[in-house]
């Protein structure tokens, strides 16, 4: 997995790689504004406040996220966590597919994309409270679904997460209020699979 490095002592907000407004309708752009311009700055803001001093200082991302508890992994955590999840998109494709190695992975794990989806979807819709739903893969690249509550993420279980719903409200709620299994039916058509076959390459 690649490594995120602090620049000179800090974590910066990740770079979305499309416009603000390039997922709409899925994605509208005042949450993209509000998830990724505020909630997500605020972690990498948070997070750099309370690294200076702390055994943590300097180290990668991924490693702090490894290794920290309390503040600073609930704050590293969502950092990675909103890192993979806003660099998974694309604009919006009707009958968007998984492609390459993850593709053949995905119909041997699950049988077929379809019934995966059905997985993923059931498994981030029944999530109680606040998390994520994740596709993870272990060492010999075979796939899992992992449910991880608040800033949990499946690196801290030896696994590479590759494709992520993020189930915190505040990622849907502008957009579908509190119906959650709509938001996680749509987004399907937004996953840049390009991008997610590429870190199950790595």
């Amino acid at each position: 997995m690649t490594q995120t490095l602090p620049k000179d002592g800090k974590f910066a907000l990740v770079t979305l790689p499309y416009a603000e407004d390039a997922l709409a309708p899925v994605i509208s752009a005042e949450t993209i504004g509000f998830h990724h311009g505020k909630h997500l700055q605020t972690y990498v803001n948070n997070l750099n406040g309370l690294l200076p001093g702390s055994p943590f200082e300097g180290l990668p991302l991924e490693e702090i996220v490894q290794k920290s508890e309390g503040g600073i992994f609930n704050n590293a955590g969502q950092i990675l966590n909103h890192n993979l999840y806003f660099t998974q998109f694309a604009a919006p494709k009707e009958g968007n597919a998984p492609v390459g190695e993850i593709a053949a992975a995905i119909d041997a794990q699950f049988g077929s994309f379809e019934a995966f989806k059905a997985e993923f979807e059931k498994k981030g819709a029944t999530l109680f409270g606040s998390g994520w739903v994740w596709l993870a893969a272990d060492k010999e690249g075979k796939l899992q679904i992992t449910q991880e509550t608040n800033a949990g993420n499946p690196i801290t279980k030896g696994l590479t997460p590759l494709l992520t719903f993020d189930v915190w409200e505040h990622a849907y709620y502008l957009d579908y209020q509190n119906r959650r299994p709509a938001h996680l039916a749509a987004l399907w058509q937004l996953i840049n699979w390009a991008e997610v076959n590429r870190r199950y390459q790595e």
